[in-house]
This record gives structure tokens, sequence and C-alpha cells, in this order.
């Protein structure tokens, strides 16, 4: 019986030796990898449109490379495959290269928001996408009891899901296109010159031909008159002559 608490102590140490030998061998967990953005829409299935416009815009790839040093974050809001089929035909073959990249980028806030913070920003909220001048593209927010409206001033829908909401990243589903106001307006029209410009521009036109034909007579005479008069001093010379003789 003495060599039962032998024993004990025996299997006690056989089970902290294989304990320690286990914890020095196994691979320490590592970090967590960095944020794959276009793999969460993705892994959805229903962005198909979207991450073609963000691959031929190269705007993933902006995002992408700037997730893992920003410190604000960004929140990016993903039309379905279904938004862009309700879209007029021709909405999105009909812009050129510079206002694609506007369109994508317009659905991209520099922030990192939550939908509760959407419900509280002070509108309308910068985008990340630019006009000409370097006016930053807004969009605007109103909220109630966790529902969230996002409006372009041309289109409004509601966020509906959340895709990914973890700092640095938000990414929302909206099943409508945000289609910027800006794209929208006409542009002015060209100013048409005045009826009192028009009839100068002819006035001058009109003198200038009259100079270029040179300069005419008052009295339409011209060279008849100069003839006239030579003919008279002839006419007196010969009476002379012939009171003269």
């Amino acid at each position: 019986m003495a060599s039962t608490p032998i024993l004990l102590t025996l299997y006690a140490l056989s089970q902290l030796f294989i304990s320690t030998a286990f914890a020095q061998t196994a691979p320490a967990p590592g970090p967590p990898g960095p944020l794959n953005f276009t793999g969460i829409l993705a892994k959805n299935g229903q962005f198909t449109y979207f991450l073609k416009l963000l691959a031929d815009t190269q705007v993933g790839s902006q995002i992408q490379n700037q997730l893992n040093g920003t410190t604000e974050g960004f929140t990016v809001f993903a039309p379905t495959d279904n938004a862009f089929n309700n879209l007029p035909s021709g909405t999105i073959n009909s812009l050129d290269s510079q206002k694609k990249v506007q369109l994508v980028l317009y659905h991209v806030l520099p922030k990192f928001y939550t939908l509760s913070d959407l419900q509280f920003v002070s509108n309308p909220v910068r985008t990340q996408a630019t006009g000409q001048d370097g006016e930053a593209f807004g969009l605007n927010f109103t909220g109630q009891n966790n529902q969230v409206n996002v409006s372009s001033g041309v289109v409004e829908t509601q966020i509906n899901n959340a895709l990914y909401q973890t700092k640095p990243l938000a990414v929302y589903q909206v099943d409508k296109v945000l289609l910027p106001e800006e794209f929208s307006k006409a542009k002015s029209p060209a100013v048409a010159p005045s009826p009192d410009t028009k009839k100068s521009s002819g006035s001058t036109s009109n003198s200038t031909q009259s100079t270029a034909d040179g300069p005419a007579s008052p009295d339409g005479s011209g060279s008849s008159g100069r003839n006239m008069g030579l003919g008279l001093v002839l006419g007196l010379a010969m009476a002379c002559m012939a009171a003269l003789s």
C-alpha cells in the first residue's frame, strides 16, 4: 500500500512533463491577418457589379492599401447587383472614366462610422469623391430606432445590412446606387450674341466693303465732269482763232 502515493506522485510528474513539453512545442497564435476589403464583398455573393467597378477604377486596391495605415478608417456603402440592374439602361456606360471613379468614391466615407454614429452625424457628410474644383461631394443621413437612411439628393435608400462593422472598416449594404446630385446638374448654356452686336457687325462689314471698292463720287459724275470741262476749253480756243483770221 505504501507504493500507492509513490505511483500517484510519478503520474502527476509525468502529466506535468507532458503539458510543459506541449506548451514549448505548440506554435504561439500569430497576429490577425490584414483585412480583405473586397473579400468581404465577394464572400456575400451579391456585389459582382460593384466589385467590377472597384477593380476597373482601382478604388478597391487603394482602400485595401490604406486600411492598415489609416487612423480614421473607412465606411463603404455597397450597392447590390439588383441595385445596378434597376438603374435606367445605359446609366453606367454613359459615364466617362473620371465619373466612374467619382461614382465609386461617392460610396466611401473617409472615416469609420457605426450605424449608431450615422444617426447623429452633421449633414452633409463628405465622401471621398470630389469635383473638378476640389469640392467634396456629400451624403445626408437620417435615422430613428436604429434605422438609417442615406440620401444623395437624387436617390434615397435604407442601410439594410452591416456586412462588416469593426474599426477601421465598416461595410454596409444598400439597395440603390447612390448617384451624386452633381451628375444631374445641367451645364449653363452659352450666351448668344445680342441683336445689337449682330447689327453692328453687319454695318462694319458693309463699311469695309465700300472702302475696298474705292471712294464713290458724291454726285456720280466722276470722269464725265472732267471730260465736259476739257471740251469747253477747246471750243473757246477755236472760236478765238476764227476771230483772228
